[in-house]
């Protein structure tokens, strides 16, 4: 099992590099980049003043208007601070493991040794983001509560629940209440999670429209508001699952069809097997069959998805959630920085994404052994 975990780690190494050299390439092909989107910004705002009654842009004295208007000083200044001035193969290798002497005098062996004087993903320095002059680090790590938040409960509220209700599925097939639960799931199902957030906002929100307040339209707490501060804990609390339980009801609604019938048709599947005739010929109880015996054997399959479906919840199908309830998390963030072109947060956000993916699949196939003792990774190449 050692030797199975350190071989795994040791392929994620290979499986990042090649994740983000697709993306660095993707990027270079991608029109539109930073220097565009701040010629942009910078032209607009020359627009609001710089142009003269005719239309054209009056240059500042001493300079060459280039670059679809854009001064050439402007422009190379802008490639410096993007560093798209350096060689593509340069910006290539930063993206991983860098060094360069800071400073010149010291000698070549004691900088190796100097720690601001590398940088690469690989050795956790993403660098700084084009348009938000801060760390790239610091804004995912600042932005993961947000999305950890409706990530974890997501998880916490689909899983027993449907657990549960499959099982009750399971006991009493055929009946009224296994029809009734089954088209109330499948309607579940049918409604995107984003309708559902636009729904709860104008019926339940803040708006003049809503027939009662519930839901709060920012922010996972009312911090910031008048009186917050002397608020009890219990208050606060309260505040915060107020805040969170619509986005997590739309993230999850999703999943319960699913994830119930995988439960049911599990105990459905393992009721027929010959271990089930023999604990039954043993005279044990049909409640000490089910939870002793077909229970453990049904439930593999998703106890073993628990990682990945976490992950799956935690990194997808959340920027709409943001968007509609005004949640700032790294899909929001994600998103922003494709469309800004801003490369550091857009490479960052993909790394930090595909390292806990890895992680969780190997906390899944982990989650095998510890499940079925029968599996075993000894001989695994």
């Amino acid at each position: 099992m050692t030797h199975y975990i350190i071989r795994r780690l040791l392929l994620m190494v290979p499986t990042v590099i090649g994740i983000l050299t697709i993306t660095f390439i993707i990027i270079q092909l991608v029109p539109g980049g930073p220097l565009e989107q701040m010629k942009q910004t910078l032209e607009r705002a020359a627009g609001a003043g710089g142009f003269e009654a005719g239309g054209a842009m009056t240059p500042r004295a001493g300079q060459t208007v280039g670059r679809r208007g854009l001064s050439t000083e402007d422009y190379e200044n802008l490639r410096r601070v993007y560093h798209l001035d350096r060689p593509l193969l340069e910006r290539y290798l930063r993206t991983f493991v860098w060094f360069s002497r800071q400073d010149p005098a010291v000698p070549y062996p004691r900088a190796l040794f100097e720690w601001d004087n590398w940088d690469g993903m690989l050795l956790f320095k993403f660098g700084d983001s084009f348009y938000r002059n801060r760390n790239v680090l610091e804004l995912i790590l600042d932005k993961m509560p947000v999305s950890l938040s409706l990530g974890l409960w997501s998880f916490l509220l689909t899983y027993p629940a449907c657990i549960g209700l499959g099982i009750a599925k399971a006991v009493r097939e055929g009946t009224r209440f296994d029809a009734a639960t089954s088209a109330l799931i499948l309607v579940g199902y049918s409604i995107p999670g984003f309708v559902l957030a636009v729904l709860l906002v104008v019926l339940l929100g803040p708006g003049d429209a809503a027939w009662i307040h519930l839901v709060p339209l920012s922010g996972l707490s009312s911090a910031g508001t008048y009186g917050y501060e002397d608020w009890s804990l219990a208050a606060k609390i309260l505040d915060y699952f107020r805040h969170v339980a619509a986005p997590v009801l739309c993230l999850s609604i999703g999943s319960f069809a699913v994830l119930t019938i995988l439960t049911k048709n599990s105990l459905l599947e393992e009721v027929g097997k010959q271990y089930v005739t023999t604990a039954r010929a043993k005279g044990l109880s049909e409640r000490r069959v089910l939870f002793r015996h077909i229970l453990r054997n049904s439930l593999i399959p998703l106890v073993t998805g628990f990682p990945s479906r976490f992950v799956a919840i935690f990194f997808t199908g959340s920027l709409l959630i943001e968007r509609i309830f005004n949640l700032d998390g790294l899909g929001l963030l994600g998103y922003t920085a494709v469309m800004s072109r801003d490369y550091p947060v857009v490479m960052g956000d993909l790394f930090v994404m595909t390292l806990i993916g890895l992680l969780m699949q190997l906390v899944t196939d982990l989650c095998y052994v510890l499940v079925d003792p029968r599996i075993s990774f000894e001989s695994a190449g």
